[in-house]
């Protein structure tokens, strides 16, 4: 690359690739690459005079619009598409016009920082804008990720439900009415799904033994067989519309309505918050949790629960198998006693 020889002018290489940035005191900005161009001109006279509108190109708002209009956005599953437009909107209502080439890993650290008390949703946050950070890099506006690396945080696992909270948050949904609350757990529990998918089920998707799925997450399609638990269940629900979560005749209700319904008995059972506090997702871990306790294979569980990979269903499995070498060995230990 030719260097120009122009005041203020700094040089520098990243992996290969040179990089020429107008510094003068505190005011850095990149210039184009190409500095026999016309716009490397017009950037470096404008930055010179002081004229230069710092709000052009690389705001977060046109990053965030660049990212929905990539391949990378447009190939996620719609679940997913809107769990990350939900992130970037956050992002955008606070930081629309700020130039994101400014965004250091400090600022990272202090969005993270921000959420901690919610963790899922501070790891989240940081993901997306890790995933932003990256697509800044593909477009050149900056040389590196800031957010590369910053640990997760660390909240507990999303911990299958016990026996008495399970009965409890069934005896809340009966005794006030809540039929979808009720219906969410019932589906979730019988067939092991994500809330996404259960909220998506139709009735034509169940033939009376087997619940048709396509999973939003992996793309999987398969038939669960519903235990006699749900079957009856569902054989008693009324059909409001074509979707067994209806929200009219023609479509289900959305995901955040069915967590909401459920967060309200959770909240009343005392497993929203605090140490005991238990979530939705729980109950696709109970269904793992029960199969492995019922000495279920690894592939036994997983053509319930279609679970893309075996680490989680060996998990349970390992829990169960515990449990019950735990119970065998203390039974052995007692009939030795009463022997001797």
């Amino acid at each position: 690359m030719r260097r120009p020889d122009l005041p203020y002018l700094e040089f520098k290489t990243v992996k290969g690739r040179d990089y020429i940035y107008f510094r003068k005191g505190k005011f850095r900005r990149r210039l184009p690459s190409n500095p026999d161009s016309e716009d490397f001109s017009r950037e470096y006279w404008a930055c010179r005079s002081g004229k230069r509108n710092s709000s052009t190109r690389t705001t977060w708002d046109k990053l965030i619009i660049s990212y929905y209009a990539s391949p990378g956005f447009r190939g996620l599953s719609k679940g997913t598409q809107a769990n990350y437009r939900r992130h970037c909107e956050a992002i955008r209502e606070k930081n629309a016009t700020k130039d994101m080439r400014a965004f250091r890993r400090k600022d990272a650290l202090a969005v993270q920082a921000a959420l901690q008390d919610t963790w899922s949703k501070a790891n989240e946050r940081i993901a997306v804008l890790s995933i932003l950070c990256r697509h800044a890099v593909d477009l050149e506006w900056i040389e590196r990720n800031p957010v590369e690396d910053i640990p997760k945080l660390k909240g507990g696992e999303y911990a299958a439900w016990p026996e008495d909270k399970l009965r409890a948050y069934e005896r809340y949904c009966d005794e006030h009415g809540l039929a979808t609350a009720r219906t969410i757990y019932e589906l979730m529990i019988g067939t092991g799904q994500r809330i996404g998918d259960c909220v998506a089920m139709e009735w034509a998707d169940f033939d009376g033994e087997f619940m048709r799925v396509v999973q939003e997450k992996t793309g999987a399609k398969i038939e669960v067989f519903c235990p006699e638990r749900l079957r009856s269940y569902l054989k008693a629900l009324p059909k409001t519309g074509r979707h067994i979560l209806a929200k009219n005749l023609t479509e289900h209700i959305g995901k955040r309505q069915a967590q909401r319904e459920a967060e309200l008995a959770r909240d009343k059972i005392g497993a929203r918050t605090g140490e005991e506090r238990l979530v939705q997702h729980g109950w696709r871990y109970t269904a793992a949790k029960e199969l492995a306790e019922a000495g279920c294979s690894d592939a036994e569980i997983q053509a319930v629960t279609g679970h893309k990979t075996l680490a989680m269903v060996a998990k349970y499995r390992a829990q169960a198998s515990q449990k019950r070498a735990s119970k065998e060995a203390q039974q052995r230990r007692e009939q030795n006693k009463h022997r001797t």
